[in-house]
């Protein structure tokens, strides 16, 4: 007889829990050998950016109101980031809500307000810092490295990256159940922690960020010196840097809400295992990507690529 007191087993202890640790590492891997930071960078970010903007993205910003568009136009056209779509998999169960249409929309709306507050603090306050220190940090210096070495500002982003990278491993394991949930106790008492951490995350995919558009905006910002500005140009940059996913997000909440609510319902930690999936994919990409593969490059390792 099944005693319906007993705790859930949790899934990283389960066959399928276990399968889906090692494809996610698997794929977040691979996601890290085809990756083209070129074609994302360039083709992609420079394409988008400059059809926003209407001109040459590389030009000049000129004044502290094409600041402000090219700030968004540029979070728009980095907006394919692992980070956003592990966010946006920390709300994904949310897709299920056996409501109507209206209240699946609204029920959808206050987890992306705050990962948004999330993301706009450490946006606001970032840009504060460049503003008033940005002159003096590893991101204004345009030197190329040595070759066989990495600039400042690569050692700064392999630091920042692989900070995040670990931590959404780690929230990758702790919704498997392999290791205690840090969010649990403020989850209890603040529904929308988890959504909001998620958005401090993306806020600080500012702090590590080479993108070349972007250095062009921190560039700006230092010497203008201006902390409002810099908050303000920081917050837009990475409000673009959402805005795509967060309309697909509400899309698919409007047309896929019933039939998700039927699929995570069919067995029990199937929600949890698709949040740790994202999570997992996301963090090993993360941390490979920026501190395994980034060091490639000056020759200590060797690594797999493509391009």
């Amino acid at each position: 007889m099944t005693d319906l007191h007993a705790p859930p087993i949790a899934p990283g202890r389960t066959a399928r829990g276990r399968r889906v640790l090692v494809f996610s590492a698997l794929a977040g891997f691979a996601l890290t050998v085809i990756w083209s930071a070129p074609f994302v960078d360039k083709v992609i970010g420079d394409s988008v950016t400059g059809a926003v903007i209407g001109h040459d993205p590389k030009a000049a910003i000129a004044g502290p109101l094409a600041g402000v568009l090219f700030a968004f136009a540029s979070g728009l056209g980095g907006t394919f980031t692992a980070c956003n779509i592990a966010a946006l998999g920390a709300v994904a169960p949310l897709l299920g809500e056996p409501r109507p249409l209206r209240s699946r929309l609204m029920l959808a709306l206050p987890p992306l307000a705050w990962l948004v507050a999330g993301m706009a603090v450490v946006s606001a306050l970032y840009g504060v810092i460049v503003a008033l220190f940005g002159t003096n940090m590893p991101q204004y210096s345009t030197a190329s490295a040595a070759a066989g070495a990495l600039s400042p500002r690569l050692v700064q982003s392999m630091v920042v990256f692989g900070i995040i990278g670990l931590v959404l491993i780690y929230l990758g394991l702790a919704a498997l159940g392999i290791v205690k949930d840090p969010l649990e106790a403020a989850e209890r008492r603040f529904p929308y922690a988890r959504t909001a951490f998620m958005g401090v995350i993306i806020g600080a995919f500012l702090v590590g960020r080479p993108f070349g558009l972007y250095r062009q905006l921190f560039r700006d910002v230092a010497d203008n010196g201006h902390p409002m500005y810099g908050a303000v140009a920081f917050v837009l940059q990475s409000l673009g840097n959402i805005v795509v996913l967060s309309l697909i997000f509400l899309v698919l909440t409007a047309v896929l809400g019933s039939r998700v609510r039927r699929w995570l319902a069919a067995e029990p930690g199937r929600a949890a295992l698709l949040t740790a999936s994202a999570f997992l994919v996301a963090g090993v990409f993360t941390f490979l990507y920026w501190d395994v593969r980034l060091l490639a490059r000056t020759g200590v390792i060797w690594y797999p690529t493509l391009w």
